[in-house]
């Protein structure tokens, strides 16, 4: 089984790149998903401090690969032969997947400035999207402690997202045709 998982900043792309790999067929696993089913869990409101709480607490308590461990049982359950990972968040994320599926695993990192990045989170709308720059940086620097910078450093491909959305989604078909393709 081929191991797809995207990194990058938030608001960088990584979830429209799952999208166009959905709408290609092939099974995608949001790793904020995983975050967001345990705040629900909690009984809590999915607020970015809440989501952010959660996913701290789960990596000091569970340890900084925990998101990625609970992600394993719904890949090996996926029943397919590849997987896309939309949002590792650290290189311990990381290192646990290369662990787990080894030559398998692909990390492809999606590389947008601050400025798109923020356009982005204005236009989406969830609700534990942050509102101005300010709020970004302070997310840009949480997730930067999680390890994000690491992992992004780890990539095996980085995919520009600075061009229109037709262009980046062009991009990623080509991506996941080469790795489907490649033995």
């Amino acid at each position: 089984m081929k191991i797809i998982a995207f990194v990058g900043m938030p608001a960088s792309g990584k979830s429209e790149a799952a999208r166009v790999a959905g709408d290609q067929g092939i099974y995608v696993i949001n790793m904020g998903d995983v975050i967001r089913e345990e705040v629900a869990r909690r009984g809590l409101e999915p607020t970015d401090a809440n989501t952010g709480g959660v996913g701290t607490d789960l990596r000091e308590n569970e340890g900084m690969d925990a998101v990625a461990k609970r992600c394993v049982p719904k890949i090996n359950n996926s029943g397919t032969g590849m997987v896309v990972i939309d949002g590792v968040r650290g290189i311990a994320e990381v290192e646990f997947f290369k662990q787990e599926f080894g030559g398998d695993f692909t990390l492809v990192n999606i590389d947008s400035s601050i400025r798109m990045r923020l356009m982005r989170v204005k236009a989406r709308g969830r609700s534990d999207d942050m509102t101005d720059i300010d709020a970004l940086r302070n997310r840009d620097e949480r997730e930067l402690g999680w390890g994000m910078g690491g992992a992004v450093e780890a990539a095996d491909i980085t995919i520009p997202n600075a061009a229109g959305l037709k262009e980046f989604k062009h991009s990623i078909v080509e991506l996941l045709e080469q790795l489907h393709d490649r033995n």
